[in-house]
């Protein structure tokens, strides 16, 4: 991939002319695959003894949060180091 300042980039997208070269397409997500990065909800049931409830709180209190964003957040931050886990083994 070649590099250019972003006003190079601009002129010559703005002329119509090519700028694949200049673009990192690893990283690109194709349209067809757009449902996958929607954030549709599902509501799910989950039973945690007493204690876990009870230090949930005590930190969703401490940021300022409700537990179930808490909940979210911890799940999703510790769902995207295992992938990078995963990743890296592979």
């Amino acid at each position: 991939m070649k590099k250019i300042t972003a006003k190079e980039f601009d002129k010559k997208f703005d002329n119509g002319e090519d700028i694949t070269e200049y673009l990192d397409f690893s990283s690109a997500i194709r349209l067809k695959d757009i449902k996958k990065l929607k954030t549709e909800t599902k509501k799910i049931n989950v039973d945690f003894p007493e204690w876990i409830i009870n230090s949930l709180d005590e930190e969703a209190k401490k940021i300022g949060v409700t537990r179930q964003s808490i909940i979210k957040v911890w799940i999703a931050e510790r769902l995207k180091e295992e992938t990078k886990t995963t990743q890296k083994v592979s």
